[in-house]
């Protein structure tokens, strides 16, 4: 059976964002990097005449401690000796595995939990003789001045419990207001004089829009505008007879609707009052379900939200998104989404300690779209990147970084 061993050594240059790293000190890069092997393939610990071959295997398995030991480069029976390996992580957790036989190796306690980044303690036991190495073993790891941290503007935030926002996603049309429209006739039958505004101006409350000659007194008036809006429809012109038809319709865009199917399987999820965040494109904004009616098919309805549109970016007739916030759930440790990165076969998120940073691996949960719950993997009271955490993770695939130990 083939071992796979992998080695836990990082150094990132950040030479993409143009900013150097604090490398590990001289020692511990040789320490890290360039070991002797033995023939599993594991790093080897020698002692005088007393060796220790200590590898992290996972080849179908996960990730567990393998031991051999030699003397004077005879190998020993696993039960002629004694192991004990003290691993220290990123924020001072420690991890202790004690060995018991197994076939012609020692085999480790515990798991091996990633990432596989720590300072390692070993002691071996054989016949009253201890012999001790410590050694580090690093992953994802970097270290990072102010100055650095301030040039590529990294932000953190601290792991804690929270609420999930869970949301249904509607889609929908922009529509007008109908309280905001305005169909404007002649307050008597007559004569058009003149059309003093044009299709599509904009106008304010008060303004002419005409002037009529009345067919009993021949007498002329001014039909002004009720609502300020824009001119949308146009019925009549100078020199024609109106009677109690429009003359011109005026819609105020100030506020539109937002008009969002919904269909039977969503119903019991829908009610008044809900908040809707609408979205198209990169133009957003909030608003609050204020009723739902009969939509286009016999199945569906309708849920309307009204929208504030002082920019005039929400044209009726725009086909948008709404997210319909219908659950709120408290969970015991979330992160913010921006911080989430992919690394190998994970999910991960980059913790700081000091001036160090180090990628951890983790088991998610339940998102709305912002934040995720975490299972494990973190823990409250971590402190994450999650401005910019992706240039911390581009490093990573940059520098090519193995994961042999």
């Amino acid at each position: 059976m083939t071992t796979k061993l992998w080695c836990c050594c990082l150094l990132l240059t950040l030479v993409g964002a143009g900013v150097p790293v604090v490398p590990l000190s001289a020692a511990e890069a040789v320490m890290a990097a360039d070991f002797a092997r033995g023939p599993h393939r594991g790093r080897l610990l020698e002692d005088a005449g007393f060796a220790v071959e200590l590898a992290i295997f996972e080849d179908g398995v996960p990730p567990e401690y393998h031991a051999w030991a030699t003397l004077d480069g005879k190998p020993l029976l696993p039960t002629q000796w004694q192991l004990r390996v003290v691993l220290t992580r990123l924020g001072g957790r420690v991890d202790e595995f004690s060995f018991s036989a197994k076939d012609d190796f020692l085999l480790g306690s515990a798991l091996v939990e990633e990432p596989h980044s720590f300072d390692v303690a070993v002691e071996a036991n054989y016949q009253g003789q201890a012999h001790r190495w410590q050694f580090p073993s690093y992953e994802g790891r970097v270290q990072l001045s102010s100055a650095m941290v301030s040039q590529l503007q990294l932000g953190t935030a601290v792991a804690a419990p929270g609420v999930l926002h869970q949301s249904l996603l509607l889609y929908g049309r922009i529509s007008v207001d109908p309280q905001r429209v305005s169909h404007v006739s002649a307050r008597y039958p007559g004569l058009v004089r003149t059309m003093d505004v044009a299709l599509g101006q904009q106008v304010q409350k008060g303004v002419r829009l005409a002037t009529i000659e009345t067919n009993t007194s021949l007498q002329t008036y001014s039909v002004t505008a009720p609502i300020s809006g824009r001119i949308t429809e146009w019925h009549a012109n100078a020199g024609q007879a109106i009677g109690a038809e429009p003359l011109v319709t005026i819609v105020d865009h100030s506020q539109v609707m937002a008009d969002f199917d919904v269909f039977p399987a969503d119903r019991a999820l829908v009610q008044p009052g809900q908040r809707v965040h609408v979205q198209l494109g990169d133009t957003r904004s909030d608003g609050d379900i204020q009723w739902l009616q009969a939509g286009a098919s016999a199945s569906a309805l309708l849920a309307r939200v009204p929208l504030a549109n002082p920019s005039n970016d929400w044209i009726p007739g725009l086909l948008v998104e709404g997210k319909v916030q219908v659950a709120e759930v408290t969970v015991p440790l979330l992160v913010d989404n921006r911080a989430l990165q992919g690394f190998r076969d994970w999910q991960v998120v980059f913790i700081k300690v000091g001036d160090t940073y180090e990628i951890r691996p983790l088991a998610l949960g339940r998102t709305d779209g912002y934040f995720t719950e975490v299972i494990s993997g973190l823990k409250a009271g971590d402190e994450y990147v999650v401005t910019n955490s992706y240039l911390l993770k581009a490093d990573l695939e940059k520098s090519g970084a193995s994961h042999d130990h």
